[in-house]
This record gives C-alpha cells, structure tokens and sequence, in this order.
C-alpha cells in the first residue's frame, strides 16, 4: 500500500479540480450543491455505486458587510461576520468602542459597555480555550445592551487575515451582530483606548437566516468479505466557510479517504469488514450531516467511525483520544 501510495498522483489533481470549481460550499448555497453533483458524476465514472442520504441543512446567508473607523482616524477595517450572526437591520451601527481582554474584564466593566461596540482583544492560549470568544462572546455581553460586538480575531498570525467561524447566542438573550477584525487592528484600537482617544466604529451586515435548504451525504464502500453487516465509516466533511476554498477544511480530509478506497480496490484488497467512505455535509454550521447519518443507519452495526479533519500534510501517526471516554471502562 505504501508503494502505491507513493507512486500515485491522482489525489491532488482531482481536489485541485474540485475546490477550483467548487469553492465557498457553505450549506444551503448552490455551489455545495452543485459540488456534490461533481462528485456523484466522478466517483460513477470510477466506476462505484454511489448513494444518498437526503438531508435538510441550515441556510446563512453572508450578504455585504462592511466596518470602518470614523474617530479619530477614517479608514476602511479588513471585517468578516462569523458565521450565524444577525444583521444590522438594514442600516449601520455607529457607536464607540470599547476593547477588552477578557470577558471577565468585559463583566468588570460592564457600565462601560453599554452603547459601545466591544472587541474582545483576548490572547491565544490554545484553541479550545480561545473559540470561546468566538462561540460564545456574543451571548456574554448581550446581558450588558451594547450595540454590537466586534470579535478580534486574536489567534490569526498573517498580516492583515480574518477568520470566519461558527458563532452561536442564547436565545434567552437578545442577539446582536458580530464579526471578526484582524489581530494588527485589534492591536490599534487597544493602543488607542490606552491613549485615551475617542474611537468610533461603524458596522454594517446584511446577515440573516433563511429556510433550511436540502443537501445530501455521499456514499460509497466496499463490502467486506467475511463480516459484511460490520461497518468501518471513515470521511470527512464537503461542505465549507463561504470564504476559501475549503480544500484543508474538508474537502482534503473526503478525497483521501475516497483514494484510499480507490487504493484499495486497485490493489485487489478485499476487508473482512465493509469499509465505507462518507462525506458529511452540513458539518460547519450544523453537524447535521453527521446526525442524520446516525439516525438514516441506526440498524447497522458500525465498530469504527472517523473522520479526517485536521490539515493534510506529512503524517505523524495514529492518535486514539478515548481518555474521557473510557472512564469507568478503562479495564476494557
């Protein structure tokens, strides 16, 4: 296998293709759609037997957003909301800034906040720990009545780079827009603050929610030769942010999974079990892809599932993360 391996150059051509034709595959757009109709037509004529799992996904729609700075400098802000978030109501906010480094800081100061856009100026420390800001920061000032939030995109390390991402409110609370800057900007407005000059931002997002939209899971698999009813799911997922390519997140982590069944299948290797490749859609903003494979396969007998989502660059080995998990199984 890893011979073949080796020698074979048909992966990154084929997703080169794809995410060249196919970029921005945010649930519930066209091009996802049109994606997945790229894919069925590709893995028919390599000649597998492609099927279906319909599945109703959710529908953000971006629309044109835009920040700028009007006091004490007039200047255009590299902006992007992330994912989820309400618009302006059709006109743009203008207010003061207030910029944190914490939200606990932003409950210190909480008097202060209101009426203000606050930016969250916090540091990385690691991933788990930093995506609160993005997740949960919106719901976290909500309490306080400001007028929107600005979320410093802090763990980005390119010049002049915002990220989009799944953000998420508590609908006991009111929602209000929020959105990403650049890490240089973040930077500029804290500066400022600590000056003790007057900063003024005007937001402005056309975001919203529409109807769910249909989209499908694709699957193909070969079946095992001694233990057929026993299913290893392996994948990852083809929908993607609205903003790149999606070729890292996820549409590599589904064409190496579908080239190792490929590799599979032409090197004449037939599983014991049924090994079955699936792309997830829906994951980004949903996991819904994922939920209803479990519910459309609940009467099948699955002893593996993973999924390949974490960069496609020189393999380092195999990690099992089972700890929490096991907890009182650990004698298994």
């Amino acid at each position: 296998m890893l011979t073949w391996t080796k020698a074979d150059n048909g992966l990154y051509p084929l997703l080169a293709d794809f995410t060249d034709h196919y970029p921005r595959r945010i649930s519930g757009s066209d091009v996802l759609e049109k994606g997945l109709d790229w894919i069925i037509a590709s893995m028919r004529a390599d000649g597998w037997d492609v099927r279906t799992q319909p599945i109703m996904v959710p529908n953000w729609k971006r629309g044109n957003e835009s920040l700028s700075m009007t006091k004490p400098l007039k200047r255009t802000l590299p902006f992007c909301g992330l994912g989820g978030s309400v618009g302006t109501q059709n006109r743009p906010v203008t207010a003061p800034v207030l910029v944190v480094g914490s939200m606990a800081e932003l409950r210190q100061r909480s008097a202060e906040a209101k009426g203000k856009i606050v930016v969250y100026n916090a540091p990385f420390t690691t991933y788990g720990e930093t995506v609160a800001y993005r997740y949960n920061g919106a719901s976290e000032a909500a309490p306080l009545r400001r007028c929107g939030r600005s979320g410093a995109q802090c763990w980005t390390l390119w010049h002049q780079t915002v990220h989009t991402g799944a953000m998420g409110y508590n609908d006991s609370l009111p929602k209000i827009p929020t959105g990403a800057i650049t890490l240089e900007d973040a930077l500029l407005l804290k500066r400022m603050q600590d000056r003790g000059e007057t900063m003024e931002l005007q937001l402005s997002m056309e975001a919203k929610w529409m109807p769910d939209a249909p989209s499908r899971n694709i699957i193909i698999e070969i079946k095992g030769s001694e233990l057929p009813n026993e299913v290893v799911v392996m994948g990852g997922h083809i929908d993607s942010w609205d903003l790149g390519t999606g070729a890292m997140d996820d549409a590599g982590g589904c064409f190496v999974t579908w080239r190792a069944l490929h590799m599979m299948r032409q090197l004449g290797l037939r599983p014991k079990r049924t090994i079955r490749v699936c792309f997830w859609t829906n994951e980004e903003n949903g996991l819904r892809g994922g939920k209803g494979y479990a519910d459309q396969t609940k009467g099948e007998k699955h002893v593996l599932a993973m999924e390949s989502d974490a960069g496609y660059l020189h393999p380092l080995g195999l990690r099992v993360a089972i700890q929490g998990w096991l907890g009182k199984r650990s004698r298994i």
